[in-house]
Protein backbone atom coordinates (compact mmCIF):
# COMPACT_ATOMS: atom_id res chain seq x y z
CA UNK A 1 0.00 0.00 0.00
CA UNK A 2 1.40 3.27 -0.95
CA UNK A 3 1.58 6.04 1.67
CA UNK A 4 3.61 8.64 0.06
CA UNK A 5 1.40 11.34 -1.32
CA UNK A 6 1.62 14.19 -3.08
CA UNK A 7 1.52 17.66 -1.33
CA UNK A 8 -2.16 18.67 -1.72
CA UNK A 9 -1.32 22.22 -3.34
CA UNK A 10 0.77 20.72 -5.75
CA UNK A 11 -2.16 18.75 -8.06
CA UNK A 12 -3.38 20.34 -10.79
CA UNK A 13 -7.06 20.20 -11.37
CA UNK A 14 -7.14 18.11 -13.62
CA UNK A 15 -4.99 15.56 -11.26
CA UNK A 16 -7.53 16.73 -8.41
CA UNK A 17 -10.29 15.41 -10.67
CA UNK A 18 -8.96 12.64 -12.06
CA UNK A 19 -7.56 11.70 -8.28
CA UNK A 20 -11.65 11.31 -7.38
CA UNK A 21 -12.67 10.31 -10.68
CA UNK A 22 -15.07 13.25 -10.69
CA UNK A 23 -18.38 13.69 -12.69
CA UNK A 24 -19.73 16.93 -13.39
CA UNK A 25 -23.87 16.83 -14.99
CA UNK A 26 -27.16 18.60 -15.30
CA UNK A 27 -28.63 21.76 -16.37
CA UNK A 28 -29.18 23.57 -13.11
CA UNK A 29 -26.50 25.84 -11.42
CA UNK A 30 -26.81 25.06 -7.50
CA UNK A 31 -24.56 21.91 -6.93
CA UNK A 32 -25.82 18.96 -5.35
CA UNK A 33 -22.46 16.29 -4.27
CA UNK A 34 -23.13 12.54 -3.73
CA UNK A 35 -20.92 10.89 -1.49
CA UNK A 36 -20.76 7.04 -1.32
CA UNK A 37 -20.32 4.76 1.76
CA UNK A 38 -17.96 2.51 2.66
CA UNK A 39 -17.19 -0.12 0.46
CA UNK A 40 -19.15 1.32 -2.67
CA UNK A 41 -18.57 4.00 -5.12
CA UNK A 42 -20.64 6.77 -7.03
CA UNK A 43 -22.33 4.18 -9.05
CA UNK A 44 -24.42 3.51 -5.74
CA UNK A 45 -26.60 6.65 -6.75
CA UNK A 46 -27.37 5.35 -10.14
CA UNK A 47 -31.03 5.31 -9.15
CA UNK A 48 -30.84 8.66 -7.40
CA UNK A 49 -29.05 11.60 -9.12
CA UNK A 50 -30.79 11.59 -12.47
CA UNK A 51 -33.97 12.82 -10.69
CA UNK A 52 -31.73 15.90 -10.07
CA UNK A 53 -30.39 16.80 -13.37
CA UNK A 54 -32.79 19.00 -14.41
CA UNK A 55 -32.63 21.24 -11.29
CA UNK A 56 -28.84 20.94 -10.16
CA UNK A 57 -25.42 20.55 -10.91
CA UNK A 58 -24.65 17.24 -10.13
CA UNK A 59 -21.31 16.04 -8.71
CA UNK A 60 -19.95 12.80 -8.41
CA UNK A 61 -16.61 11.10 -7.51
CA UNK A 62 -15.10 8.04 -5.82
CA UNK A 63 -13.30 8.45 -2.61
CA UNK A 64 -9.84 7.57 -3.25
CA UNK A 65 -9.15 3.86 -2.80
CA UNK A 66 -13.26 3.13 -4.00
CA UNK A 67 -13.90 2.66 -7.75
CA UNK A 68 -12.64 3.93 -10.40
CA UNK A 69 -10.38 6.74 -8.22
CA UNK A 70 -6.38 6.80 -8.31
CA UNK A 71 -5.40 4.18 -6.02
CA UNK A 72 -2.15 5.44 -6.26
CA UNK A 73 -3.23 8.92 -4.00
CA UNK A 74 -3.96 6.84 -1.37
CA UNK A 75 -1.97 6.89 1.91
CA UNK A 76 -2.27 5.15 5.49
CA UNK A 77 -1.17 8.62 7.11
CA UNK A 78 -3.79 10.64 5.49
CA UNK A 79 -6.84 8.08 5.50
CA UNK A 80 -6.09 7.32 8.76
CA UNK A 81 -8.95 9.49 10.14
CA UNK A 82 -12.18 10.17 8.10
CA UNK A 83 -10.86 14.38 7.49
CA UNK A 84 -8.70 12.86 5.27
CA UNK A 85 -11.86 12.55 3.03
CA UNK A 86 -13.43 15.60 4.05
CA UNK A 87 -10.04 17.56 2.55
CA UNK A 88 -10.85 15.76 -0.65
CA UNK A 89 -14.54 17.04 -0.78
CA UNK A 90 -13.37 19.84 0.30
CA UNK A 91 -10.63 20.39 -2.52
CA UNK A 92 -13.23 19.15 -5.46
CA UNK A 93 -15.53 21.80 -4.48
CA UNK A 94 -12.85 24.72 -4.79
CA UNK A 95 -11.14 23.35 -7.88
CA UNK A 96 -14.86 23.23 -9.43
CA UNK A 97 -15.51 26.38 -8.01
CA UNK A 98 -18.77 25.51 -5.99
CA UNK A 99 -20.83 27.40 -3.52
CA UNK A 100 -24.41 27.12 -2.29
CA UNK A 101 -23.79 23.74 -2.41
CA UNK A 102 -26.00 20.47 -1.14
CA UNK A 103 -23.55 17.75 -0.23
CA UNK A 104 -25.46 14.19 0.38
CA UNK A 105 -23.41 11.72 2.52
CA UNK A 106 -24.52 7.72 2.65
CA UNK A 107 -23.18 6.14 5.75
CA UNK A 108 -19.88 7.13 6.61
CA UNK A 109 -19.40 9.60 4.43
CA UNK A 110 -22.56 11.58 6.41
CA UNK A 111 -19.81 12.07 9.25
CA UNK A 112 -17.49 12.80 6.65
CA UNK A 113 -19.56 15.19 4.87
CA UNK A 114 -20.09 17.17 8.56
CA UNK A 115 -16.44 17.27 8.60
CA UNK A 116 -16.22 19.19 5.54
CA UNK A 117 -18.94 21.44 6.64
CA UNK A 118 -17.17 22.08 9.90
CA UNK A 119 -13.68 22.84 7.72
CA UNK A 120 -14.99 24.92 5.13
CA UNK A 121 -18.78 26.25 5.88
CA UNK A 122 -18.84 28.62 3.50
CA UNK A 123 -18.70 26.20 0.77
CA UNK A 124 -21.99 24.41 1.84
CA UNK A 125 -25.94 25.46 2.55
CA UNK A 126 -27.06 21.89 3.35
CA UNK A 127 -26.27 18.65 4.46
CA UNK A 128 -28.35 15.46 3.93
CA UNK A 129 -27.33 12.41 6.03
CA UNK A 130 -28.45 8.89 5.09
CA UNK A 131 -27.71 6.03 7.92
CA UNK A 132 -25.57 8.64 9.52
CA UNK A 133 -23.69 7.00 12.84
CA UNK A 134 -21.16 9.49 14.45
CA UNK A 135 -20.08 6.55 16.62
CA UNK A 136 -21.03 3.26 16.18
CA UNK A 137 -19.93 1.73 19.61
CA UNK A 138 -22.13 2.02 22.69
CA UNK A 139 -20.77 4.11 25.49
CA UNK A 140 -21.83 4.78 28.66
CA UNK A 141 -25.39 6.57 27.82
CA UNK A 142 -25.08 6.56 24.50
CA UNK A 143 -26.73 3.80 22.08
CA UNK A 144 -24.60 3.17 18.80
CA UNK A 145 -25.66 -0.21 18.12
CA UNK A 146 -22.74 -2.23 18.96
CA UNK A 147 -20.35 -3.57 21.95
CA UNK A 148 -16.86 -3.15 21.87
CA UNK A 149 -16.77 -6.55 21.81
CA UNK A 150 -18.94 -6.74 18.83
CA UNK A 151 -16.19 -4.43 16.80
CA UNK A 152 -13.43 -6.22 18.03
CA UNK A 153 -14.74 -9.41 16.46
CA UNK A 154 -15.66 -7.57 13.19
CA UNK A 155 -12.25 -6.16 12.88
CA UNK A 156 -10.18 -9.16 13.11
CA UNK A 157 -12.87 -11.42 11.16
CA UNK A 158 -11.87 -8.49 8.48
CA UNK A 159 -8.28 -9.01 8.84
CA UNK A 160 -8.28 -12.57 8.65
CA UNK A 161 -10.59 -12.97 5.55
CA UNK A 162 -11.73 -9.92 4.01
CA UNK A 163 -13.55 -11.69 0.89
CA UNK A 164 -15.16 -14.07 3.26
CA UNK A 165 -15.86 -11.01 5.22
CA UNK A 166 -17.79 -9.62 2.76
CA UNK A 167 -19.35 -11.93 1.27
CA UNK A 168 -21.17 -12.83 4.87
CA UNK A 169 -21.54 -9.11 6.05
CA UNK A 170 -22.84 -7.22 2.69
CA UNK A 171 -26.34 -8.65 2.93
CA UNK A 172 -26.78 -8.27 6.57
CA UNK A 173 -25.58 -4.27 5.84
CA UNK A 174 -27.49 -4.32 2.73
CA UNK A 175 -31.03 -6.13 3.89
CA UNK A 176 -34.17 -7.15 1.85
CA UNK A 177 -33.40 -10.48 2.41
CA UNK A 178 -36.13 -10.88 -0.58
CA UNK A 179 -34.32 -9.42 -2.55
CA UNK A 180 -30.88 -10.93 -2.99
CA UNK A 181 -29.44 -9.65 -5.71
CA UNK A 182 -29.01 -6.10 -3.81
CA UNK A 183 -26.87 -8.29 -1.26
CA UNK A 184 -25.02 -9.44 -4.34
CA UNK A 185 -24.37 -6.14 -5.79
CA UNK A 186 -23.18 -4.84 -2.55
CA UNK A 187 -20.55 -8.19 -2.20
CA UNK A 188 -19.28 -7.44 -5.44
CA UNK A 189 -18.87 -3.95 -4.52
CA UNK A 190 -16.73 -4.76 -1.50
CA UNK A 191 -15.02 -7.70 -3.34
CA UNK A 192 -13.34 -5.21 -6.42
CA UNK A 193 -11.83 -2.96 -3.55
CA UNK A 194 -7.79 -2.96 -2.64
CA UNK A 195 -8.47 -5.53 0.15
CA UNK A 196 -5.77 -3.82 2.23
CA UNK A 197 -7.27 0.09 2.12
CA UNK A 198 -10.89 -1.68 2.62
CA UNK A 199 -9.56 -2.84 5.58
CA UNK A 200 -7.92 0.27 6.82
CA UNK A 201 -11.16 1.97 5.54
CA UNK A 202 -13.01 0.05 7.96
CA UNK A 203 -11.20 0.62 11.17
CA UNK A 204 -10.74 4.83 10.43
CA UNK A 205 -14.75 4.33 9.89
CA UNK A 206 -16.06 1.55 12.71
CA UNK A 207 -13.52 3.52 15.52
CA UNK A 208 -14.71 6.81 14.84
CA UNK A 209 -16.40 8.72 17.24
CA UNK A 210 -17.54 11.83 15.63
CA UNK A 211 -19.85 13.28 18.02
CA UNK A 212 -18.32 16.86 19.45
CA UNK A 213 -17.41 17.46 15.21
CA UNK A 214 -21.77 16.83 14.61
CA UNK A 215 -22.08 19.42 17.87
CA UNK A 216 -20.30 22.20 16.43
CA UNK A 217 -22.45 21.65 12.96
CA UNK A 218 -23.86 24.91 11.66
CA UNK A 219 -25.16 23.98 8.53
CA UNK A 220 -28.99 22.80 8.17
CA UNK A 221 -29.19 19.10 7.61
CA UNK A 222 -30.92 16.80 7.29
CA UNK A 223 -31.50 12.93 8.82
CA UNK A 224 -32.87 10.20 6.61
CA UNK A 225 -32.98 7.48 8.62
CA UNK A 226 -34.43 4.14 7.66
CA UNK A 227 -37.38 2.22 9.30
CA UNK A 228 -34.97 -1.08 9.61
CA UNK A 229 -31.35 -0.47 9.60
CA UNK A 230 -29.03 -2.71 11.64
CA UNK A 231 -25.88 -1.02 11.19
CA UNK A 232 -27.37 2.33 11.94
CA UNK A 233 -30.45 2.07 13.97
CA UNK A 234 -33.28 4.35 15.28
CA UNK A 235 -31.58 6.01 18.18
CA UNK A 236 -28.98 6.72 15.88
CA UNK A 237 -30.94 8.63 13.85
CA UNK A 238 -32.54 10.27 16.33
CA UNK A 239 -29.39 10.91 18.60
CA UNK A 240 -27.87 13.14 15.23
CA UNK A 241 -31.10 14.58 14.86
CA UNK A 242 -31.04 15.96 18.60
CA UNK A 243 -27.61 16.71 18.03
CA UNK A 244 -26.68 18.96 15.24
CA UNK A 245 -28.29 22.67 15.05
CA UNK A 246 -31.36 23.19 12.74
CA UNK A 247 -31.76 19.86 11.53
CA UNK A 248 -35.05 17.87 10.01
CA UNK A 249 -35.45 14.11 10.82
CA UNK A 250 -37.21 11.95 7.94
CA UNK A 251 -37.81 7.56 8.39
CA UNK A 252 -38.58 6.25 5.19
CA UNK A 253 -40.51 3.45 4.76
CA UNK A 254 -37.18 1.25 3.85
CA UNK A 255 -35.47 -1.94 5.00
CA UNK A 256 -31.68 -2.07 5.39
CA UNK A 257 -28.39 0.25 5.31
CA UNK A 258 -28.68 1.20 1.86
CA UNK A 259 -31.74 2.96 0.54
CA UNK A 260 -30.26 4.43 -2.40
CA UNK A 261 -30.20 0.95 -3.88
CA UNK A 262 -32.95 -0.68 -2.40
CA UNK A 263 -35.52 2.36 -2.06
CA UNK A 264 -34.36 5.05 -4.23
CA UNK A 265 -37.84 6.52 -4.92
CA UNK A 266 -38.23 7.11 -1.41
CA UNK A 267 -34.84 8.57 -0.93
CA UNK A 268 -35.25 10.72 -3.60
CA UNK A 269 -38.34 11.84 -2.40
CA UNK A 270 -37.25 12.74 0.85
CA UNK A 271 -34.35 14.40 -0.34
CA UNK A 272 -36.58 16.91 -2.56
CA UNK A 273 -39.45 17.51 -0.11
CA UNK A 274 -36.28 18.81 2.31
CA UNK A 275 -35.04 20.81 -0.47
CA UNK A 276 -38.20 22.31 -1.48
CA UNK A 277 -38.97 23.47 2.04
CA UNK A 278 -35.54 25.10 2.56
CA UNK A 279 -34.81 26.54 -0.88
Amino acid sequence: MKIKLPAMTSLSKNEILKRNNVSVQGKGSQPIIFAHGYGCDQSMWRYVYPEFLEDYKVVLFDHVGAGNADESYYSVEKYGSLQGYADDIIQICETLELNDTIIVGHSVSSMIAVLAGNTKPEIFSRIIMIGPSPCYINKEDYVGGFDQQDINELMEALESNYLGWSSTMAPVIMGNPDRPELGQELTNSFCRTNPEIAKHFAKVTFLSDNREDLKALKIPSLIIQCSEDVIAPIEVGKYVHNTAVNSSFEVINANGHCPNLSAPEETIQAIKFYLSKTA
